[in-house]
């Protein structure tokens, strides 16, 4: 009777336990708001199984609740990795005659990864609930959002460098800090040394790089966050152009190095420059993100920040020096996927780097 839709059936409600200051992820686009959770914190709440028809009773084989840490490539749905999986039972088999309640806890659950929604890859924890039965289970899922903290780093140097193309341009920029928190500000400079070409405007974007796969596997999947106009018109020698770029009004997630061996996120500066002929001109620096937590969270441990939100050998608080180079500023062709409409008309001019000294200054102000 059940195969012919005429049998008892059910519906599941998850409902999580929200103590005092959980916050809950405002998000439009999402018809139901998730809870946000940390690394270490306990996941608790209740299954609500209801009935659908009163005078009639559930058989069932079991039921249980699943706490679940997932990675999904999007290349690759049907192969999903678990990198956490924990399960509770909440009723044998035997059968139901009334709307029942069950509550369950997962203790201290280990939370390693941030959760992460991109291009090509989405990293998810949620609970799976399954009414156990003959023909057809009934399955319930519901996400949770977890969001990982690191500490100030200790070593947060600033970025100075000179670039430039042989003979035509040489200019100097600078940026306060090579590490932000996610709702800092990033505050820098860039000085004109020499100008003997026409530049009509220069901007400045940033740039998030999604990498999955490995080895020849490897894909990297660009994308513009914000774009700004830093300038408009033709500098002349000597002249200064300051930036300042607010990071809290961006969707941005803290940078991750190798996931669980599955893919990474880093974020660039790209600084572009035009001159008057449409041929673009840019310089990329990449920055490292972090996410910083608000206040200390009653009953979590201090744990060391994960290693892969963070660069260097002993994470946030390593003394890692800023990625300088000392490249020319390359034509059109970047990483930004707007520029390349225009790769056809890349500057002819010598691009042979330019020797030019580079320097560290650090800086701990926040």
């Amino acid at each position: 009777m059940t195969f012919f839709g005429l049998g008892q059936t059910a519906e599941l409600e998850i409902v999580l336990d929200r103590p005092d200051g959980k916050k809950k992820l405002d998000e439009s686009s999402k018809k139901d708001q998730s809870l946000i959770y940390y690394d270490g914190e306990t996941v608790s709440g209740k299954v609500n199984v209801i009935l659908k028809k009163s005078s009639s009773r559930l058989e069932h084989q079991g039921i249980k609740v699943e706490f679940i840490g997932q990675i999904e490539m999007y290349y690759d749905r049907g192969n999903h990795h678990e990198f956490t999986s924990l399960v509770k039972e909440l009723a044998r088999p035997g059968e139901m005659l009334q709307n029942t309640s069950f509550n369950f806890e997962f203790l201290n659950v280990e939370k390693p990864y941030e959760t992460y929604t991109g291009s090509n890859v989405r990293l998810r924890y949620f609970l799976r609930v399954t009414v156990v039965r003959r023909i057809y289970d009934i399955v319930k899922e519901i996400d949770i959002i977890v969001h990982t903290l690191s500490s100030y780093p200790d070593m947060n140097n600033s970025i100075k460098m000179e670039v430039g193309i042989e003979d035509c341009l040489h200019i100097e920029f600078e940026y306060n800090k090579c590490k932000y928190h996610l709702k800092d500000v990033i505050v820098g400079k860039i000085y004109f040394l020499l100008v003997r070409i026409k530049i009509k405007h220069m901007e400045i974007a940033i740039i998030k790089r999604e990498t999955t796969g490995s080895g020849p596997n490897t894909f990297n999947e660009n994308e513009t966050i914000a774009k700004y106009e830093i300038m408009d018109g033709a500098p002349v020698r000597g002249e200064s152009i300051p930036i300042r770029v607010f990071l809290a009004g961006y969707d941005l997630t803290p940078t991750m190095r190798d996931v669980n061996k599955r893919f990474s996120v880093r974020y660039f500066l790209n600084l572009v420059l035009m001159d008057e002929e449409d041929r673009r001109y840019f310089k990329q620096q990449e920055i490292t993100l972090w996410r910083k937590g608000e206040k200390n969270l009653k009953g979590l441990q201090n744990r060391n920040e994960p290693s892969h939100l963070v660069s260097g050998k002993d994470g946030p608080k390593g003394s890692e020096a800023p990625r300088t180079t000392s490249q020319s500023i390359q034509p059109s062709g970047s990483i930004d996927n707007t520029d390349s409409e225009n790769d056809h008309n890349h500057s002819p001019m010598n691009e042979n780097v330019e020797q030019v000294r580079s320097s560290i200054e650090d800086s701990t102000s926040e």
